[in-house]
């Protein structure tokens, strides 16, 4: 004699017959209706995830952020069994992405794919409705890698040392790019400025992908985009580059110095990404994301991917990593005033 979940099993066999090639996610459905409930589920975090995962990315396709999204994204989405799908929000600095974070529902569906745009926001913009120590559930960072000053192929600077010289006799005329105003790309730009004793102005853009694109076109001058954004139009000859942000030259681009090496001694700065969720979410959905994100980043195909791209694999703890956005938070802050940023 056949039970309830025998006829539930039978009826949407029956159905599947009936629109085979046509109704594809009907398996999908049977196989969540005979899943254990939401609520026990969630209480351990094993049962989850059993559907799939949305990553929000405040940038468009092609840079540090998407990239790093969908490479772990499809390892992970691979691992746990369920599409781990990429949503593009560009707009504001990362900051649309941000806000559409804070408003989704706090079960571990929906996941944004951080910045260090997102630290540097509170120094650059005012009256921010969302603040990233409070409103969010940290997960994991994932890369980290430094930026490359970049500049057109037709800019009579060959090295740093001569944009330097050119941007102090023309004061006001070069332009730098950046992916919006109040972003990281915006603070590393100014802090340029101020220790080259320049004025290049500021013109923002939606995302890298734009302002690396017209600093290619010779709209503008210069920008700081992401290696893994800078580095396929550098090798193509459409943009010139002349340095690397981060402390020690990059092993991509080995021949590029660090801008300390260049003559601004000190300078250190690097672009991270890594993983959060809404505020609220269960501690074990939590740590399992943290599971699952540093199981798929840390293989060695990965890595070495990710190596060539210009970024280097650093996850860590949930708590490890709200430490880390606080204390990149602070950073900035300091950054900000150092170079005389006023929030917009």
């Amino acid at each position: 004699m056949m039970g309830t979940a025998d006829f539930k099993r039978l009826g949407w066999w029956a159905l599947w017959n009936t629109c085979a090639g046509v109704c594809p996610l009907v398996w999908a459905v049977d196989t969540l209706a005979q899943a254990p409930s939401p609520g026990a589920g969630q209480a351990s975090g094993q049962a989850f995830p059993n559907k799939p995962i949305r990553v929000i990315v405040g940038f468009p396709p092609g840079g540090g952020p998407d990239v790093t999204a969908r490479s772990v994204g499809r390892k992970m989405s691979d691992n746990v069994g369920q599409p781990v799908v990429i949503e593009n929000r560009p707009g504001s600095s990362g900051y649309i992405a941000l806000e559409r974070l804070t408003n989704a529902a706090a079960d571990g569906y929906t996941l944004l794919m951080m910045s260090s745009n997102d630290a540097a926001l509170p120094s650059l913009r005012s009256k921010l409705a969302v603040d990233i120590t409070r409103d969010l559930s940290p997960v994991s960072l994932v890369t980290a890698g430094p930026m490359m000053l970049v500049v057109r192929p037709t800019l009579a600077a060959k090295n740093v040392k001569e944009l330097v010289a050119l941007a102090q006799s023309q004061p006001g005329k070069l332009q730098y790019g950046t992916s919006g105003a109040g972003g990281t790309v915006h603070l590393t730009s100014e802090l340029f400025n101020s220790m080259a004793k320049a004025d290049i102005r500021h013109v923002p853009f939606k995302g890298s992908a734009d302002s690396i694109l017209a600093v290619a076109s010779g709209e503008i001058d210069m920008s700081f985009p992401s290696v893994t954004a800078a580095q396929p139009l550098v090798e193509a000859g459409r943009l010139r580059g002349l340095a690397v942000t981060g402390a020690k030259r990059m092993p991509s681009v080995p021949s590029l110095p660090t801008l300390d090496e260049s003559g601004l001694k000190g300078f250190d700065r690097t672009a991270w990404y890594g993983v959060s969720a809404p505020a609220g979410v269960p501690k074990p959905i939590v740590a399992r994301l943290n599971e699952e994100i540093s199981k798929a980043a840390n293989t060695a195909d990965m890595k070495a991917f990710f190596l060539k791209q210009g970024l280097g694999v650093q996850t860590n703890t949930p708590e490890q990593f709200a430490a880390f956005i606080r204390s990149e938070v602070a950073q900035a802050s300091k950054l900000a005033k150092l170079a005389g940023i006023k929030p917009e």
